[in-house]
């Protein structure tokens, strides 16, 4: 039962963290209106069909499933009758262009055993690894991922303060590339770990190997499949907010944040100005400042750092089924280096690229006809600098359709028979993520991944930020944790 205060709250964007933060706020006992300006929920995590296939538009990975189901439990509610996933064994193919395929298995043992029989690494040593990042993980954790770390009091406290006396064991100091270089023999396996980079938009070259860390989240801690696909995590929060009482305003663009005596006091739309207690802003903070507070104090040293990649992505209706893929299947560079220095160095696409490709037909049949498969094909590529786009989708098409005939020894080109297309300027205009940048800030210095925007402004009293764009970063369960931490933040 929510007991009512008679306070208002507005949240703009309905992506999954603005969903997460309107259910939290809501059983707080606040009045909560979503704003979106999509005619639909989900940001990133949305959904479309043709043709007779259904693509998940975005996020594909889903890992830390237990804060989705939190929002159900808060709510009082049973998680598993709104809300399921399966785990999934393995959860990534790989493959190279010598011909080797690697499925990366859930669990130490299992992975390791795996990679070690097809790889000229031992099995003790990719153990010997991966433990390494469960230490990452488990020093990091509580200070990083559950809390502010731009509120003083937090520092003192066991967790954080064990985490400080600790530092040197989380890799702040090395990049990915370099301690994967002195942890792997085998190249092959030195890409499957740098690879971990791409999602938070980065380069294993420049980023710190703090984030190798992702590689327990999801080999160890596990990930999982959402039945129905990606969209249901959306889907299922946008019913649980409508349940308990939030209200939704579809289509309907915030036009400004309005400031008095530095306190943020309303909001803007083409309806009018409506006044709320608490605003939160879901959309990247960049383009908070930029479009919704052009004349408040921007915090310049964190917005205008290097942003992340972005993304071509082909949504193919494919009219044949591959035994040899899965869920996810990564589809390797001959050189990586090069390609990451393509992208972030040169600001262009890489005429080898890696390639994701995201089959959610494997475990939904409904997403493409009897069969049929579902392709979500993505190739990492630089945000949106002016660049002549329609050139490089083309391009990337043609190198996209050459790579994948090549390393499955087949011929895709004719059967495409459903085509949609995403590129930075698409992303930026559906999602307001500035440049098309669909990771916020790069975390291609020391530091970055640790100096994201705050969950709240240092200027603005009421007025709080969640996603991807801001602490402690992207992906479902970050995007969560964010509107977790502001709702903790909130007396």
């Amino acid at each position: 039962m929510i007991t009512e205060n008679n306070k208002t709250c507005a949240v703009i964007g309905a992506g999954v963290s603005g969903l997460g933060a309107a259910i939290r706020m809501r059983n707080k006992g606040y009045k909560v209106t979503v704003f979106e300006a999509n005619s639909f929920p989900g940001g990133k995590c949305s959904s479309e069909s043709k043709d007779g296939y259904r693509f998940d538009m975005g996020p594909s990975v889903f890992t830390m499933p237990q804060y989705v189901d939190e929002l159900f439990i808060l709510s009082g509610k049973n998680p598993r009758d709104h809300f399921n996933y399966i785990p999934l064994d393995p959860v990534y193919k790989y493959f190279f262009e010598d011909g080797t395929c690697l499925d990366a298995y859930h669990g130490k043992e299992k992975f390791a055993e795996q990679l070690a029989a097809k790889t000229n690494d031992k099995k003790e040593d990719i153990i010997k690894y991966l433990n390494k990042t469960e230490t990452i993980y488990n020093l990091t954790e509580e200070v990083f991922l559950k809390n502010s770390l731009h509120r003083l009091k937090n520092f003192f406290t066991w967790p954080v303060l064990k985490g400080i006396l600790n530092f040197g064991k989380i890799g702040a100091f090395d990049t990915m590339n370099g301690a994967n270089q002195k942890a792997f023999k085998d190249t092959r396996l030195v890409k499957v770990f740098n690879r971990y980079a791409t999602y938070n938009g980065s380069s294993p070259y420049l980023s710190p190997a703090t984030l190798n860390v992702i590689a327990h989240v999801e080999i160890v801690k596990g990930a999982f499949y959402p039945v129905g696909g990606m969209y249901s995590i959306t889907s299922s929060l946008a019913q649980l907010a409508k349940d308990i009482g939030v209200e939704f305003k579809y289509s309907t663009p915030v036009k400004e944040i309005i400031i008095e005596n530095k306190k943020a006091t309303s909001i803007k739309t083409n309806d009018g100005i409506q006044d709320f207690d608490i605003i939160i802003s879901n959309m990247d903070v960049y383009n908070s400042y930029k479009k919704l507070m052009p004349t408040a104090k921007r915090p310049a040293k964190t917005l205008d750092q290097p942003k992340s990649s972005s993304g071509i992505i082909f949504y193919w209706g494919i009219k044949k089924e591959f035994t040899q893929l899965g869920l996810h299947n990564i589809f390797f560079a001959d050189d990586y280096e090069a390609e990451f220095n393509c992208i972030f160095a040169k600001k262009s696409i890489y005429h080898d690229p890696t390639i994701y490709v995201n089959i959610t037909s494997k475990h939904t049949p409904g997403d493409a006809p009897p069969g049929c498969e579902n392709w979500f094909s993505f190739i990492n590529v630089p945000n949106n600098q002016g660049q002549n786009w329609d050139a490089f989708i083309a391009e990337a098409r043609e190198n996209m359709i050459k790579k994948i005939n090549r390393i499955l020894k087949t011929d895709i080109r004719p059967l495409i028979e459903s085509e949609m297309v995403f590129d930075p300027r698409v992303i930026e205009s559906r999602t307001s993520s500035a440049f098309g940048a669909i990771y916020g800030n790069s975390s291609n210095n020391k530091f970055a991944a640790f100096l994201r925007h705050a969950n709240f402004s240092k200027d603005i009293k009421n007025l709080y930020f969640c996603g991807g764009s801001v602490h402690p970063g992207p992906s479902i369960p970050l995007c969560l944790l964010s509107a977790k931490i502001i709702t903790g933040l909130i007396k």
